[in-house]
């Protein structure tokens, strides 16, 4: 969460109601590294096409959203990019579309599987009443 850019924009050190602002700064520049995918290869929703690296402990591997799919006419070189620079373009049926590094997706919205994994083992938090009355499968 944003407090500090809510603190700034709000005036106050109290969230209001209704604030919106940006949960990833829009100015930040990440460095991107591209990854196996190169101009001509077919791509499509979930192929990852690169890397950002935060810090020494996570990297962040970036996909296409679901939907996406087409030949890569553009990717871009490694080097530092903010979240709003188009770092793919995909063409199909000669139409030409742009991703950047983040897209949005709605909350209540799930995202679509190619099918639903079976699980077998509990999930056991340790506290009796959780695992009695709301039971959760690991996985």
């Amino acid at each position: 969460r944003p407090l500090k850019t809510i603190a700034e924009e709000s005036g106050d050190c109290f969230i209001p109601r209704g604030v919106s602002v940006s949960s990833l700064d829009r100015s930040c520049l990440w460095e991107y590294e591209p990854q196996a995918l190169k101009v001509g290869d077919l791509a499509t929703g979930g192929d990852i096409y690169g890397v950002v690296h935060e810090n020494s402990l996570l990297d962040h591997r970036l996909m296409l959203p679901p939907g996406a799919k087409g030949r890569i006419t553009y990717i871009a070189p490694a080097g530092q990019y903010n979240i709003n620079d188009k770092v793919i373009e995909l063409e199909f049926q000669g139409v030409k579309k742009e991703y950047q590094m983040a897209h949005v997706w709605p909350v209540r919205s799930p995202r679509p599987v190619a099918q639903k994994m079976l699980s077998s083992t509990p999930l056991l938090t340790g506290q009796r009443v959780l695992d009695a009355f709301f039971p959760s499968v690991l996985g």
